[in-house]
């Protein structure tokens, strides 16, 4: 009955010229009322909690009442307990009674939604959950009209999370209007800057949009930049490719300089750590076509030799791409970059004794430098240059000894016990025996 009186007013009387000031009168002074009633429980709240204080520090309680007996005090929790749980639904019920007028007119009249984003931060957790009930299936019936764009460009800076469900509703299985989408960038630029307000248009934003952004979305929170990543990738799966693809995406992360964009070198790391956890979406091909891109960039990337290492892990089937990677690096002279340079010595270990053709590649100072930091290496390669197919590539070379032993670098033949490392002559009475 209470519905069919809902839509009788909403759909009848209130189109009437000659009762709709006073309908409208009513449903505010109705949501109002939720107010009130908000600010007055929350004062009672506030005077239960200073007088039993007051009593508890005035020793008015006695001492065994404060203590009890065990059994009693279990009941008397799972009783209030109990109270609070039906009185928190009671108020829920309430709130919505109180407002389910208004937000039947509001589909009438676009513009008493207004309202809502202005009063909601003064009304109790039970009137929000019940906003919060009303909103979507509001805007579901208003859709992007003129009357709820001028509202959003007009939303108070502190309802941002009300203006997000209302975005997530009007982008959810459906293309936005250029209208909404310029609304919402021009809300951005202007008086709203938390990026959250443009995570729900994120997938309908041109490629070099979305790439600008990633500094701020990286330093959201961890679930909340999951969240944006998950949206750009999948939101407009419908409606077309991705803005920008999870390749381009780990690039643009790569790309964040923590000195020249103010975001935290943690945050940077934290971000590729959740693409890597995200293996559906960052593929073993994503992460070769990554990489491959990548290694080219001068300089190279921070993270660069970590995502490397990562990638191994992560794709074990990626090594021999891996091992090529690092032979390009060994030509970028990668030991100019000392950070970088550590970790294309771990993923040299961590590939051996698929890497050390590429170690043989290094120049002497270099291989001496490597096989001093990681002496484990030192072993294996010098058995590895004895094999003769090894020593067979090298018809006419010089031989450069590094001792088991760290000893420095010398011209000489092959010693039993050394490690050959050939370099290119013209001396055509250089041999290897």
């Amino acid at each position: 009955m209470r519905m069919k009186a809902i839509r009788l007013v909403a759909n009848k009387l209130y189109p009437l010229s000659c009762i709709c000031q006073q309908i409208e009168d009513f449903v505010k002074e109705a949501l109002l009322s939720v107010i009130s009633s908000s600010l007055s429980d929350e004062m009672e709240h506030k005077n239960s909690k200073t007088n039993s204080l007051k009593i508890s520090l005035m020793g008015k309680v006695p001492k065994e009442n404060l203590v009890g007996d065990s059994g009693v005090k279990d009941i008397q929790s799972d009783t209030h307990q109990s109270s609070t749980m039906d009185s928190v639904s009671d108020s829920i019920s309430e709130a919505q009674r109180c407002t389910s007028l208004y937000f039947a007119l509001c589909t009438k009249n676009h513009s008493l939604f207004h309202h809502i984003f202005t009063l909601y931060e003064s009304t109790s957790k039970a009137a929000k959950e019940a906003i919060q009930r009303h909103i979507p299936i509001l805007v579901r019936t208003m859709g992007a009209s003129p009357e709820l764009l001028n509202i959003i460009a007009d939303a108070p800076r502190r309802s941002l999370n009300r203006l997000v469900q209302v975005l997530q509703t009007l982008t959810d299985g459906t293309v936005p209007s250029p209208e909404l989408i310029q609304t919402v960038r021009k809300l951005y630029d202007s008086k709203m800057t938390d990026i959250e307000i443009l995570m729900p248009i994120l997938p309908f934003l041109h490629e070099d949009e979305v790439l600008s952004m990633f500094p701020q979305l990286v330093n959201l929170p961890s679930e909340k930049f999951q969240s944006a990543l998950l949206h750009i990738l999948t939101g407009s799966s419908s409606h077309g490719d991705p803005p920008v693809s999870a390749a381009g995406i780990l690039i643009a992360i790569h790309g964040i300089d923590p000195d020249r964009d103010g975001i935290p070198l943690k945050k940077v790391t934290d971000a590729c750590n959740i693409c890597f956890e995200l293996r559906q979406l960052f593929t073993q091909q994503v992460l070769a076509k990554v990489l491959n891109q990548l290694v080219e960039q001068i300089p190279l990337p921070l993270l660069f030799m970590r995502t490397v290492l990562q990638s191994i892990g992560a794709f074990p089937g990626l090594v021999e791409f891996i091992i090529d990677i690092l032979s390009r690096l060994v030509h970028k002279q990668i030991w100019k970059y000392p950070k970088l340079w550590v970790g294309f010595l771990k993923c040299a270990q961590l590939t051996k004794p698929q890497s050390f053709p590429v170690l043989l590649q290094l120049p002497p100072a270099q291989l001496e430098n490597a096989l001093n930091r990681i002496p484990a290496l030192r072993g294996p390669l010098v058995a590895h240059a004895r094999q003769p197919h090894v020593r067979s590539l090298f018809p006419r070379l010089y031989q450069l000894q590094i001792w088991s032993s760290p000893r420095s670098l010398q011209l000489g033949p092959l010693k039993k016990d050394g490690l050959a490392v050939c370099y290119a002559t013209d001396d055509p009475n250089c041999s290897i025996e």
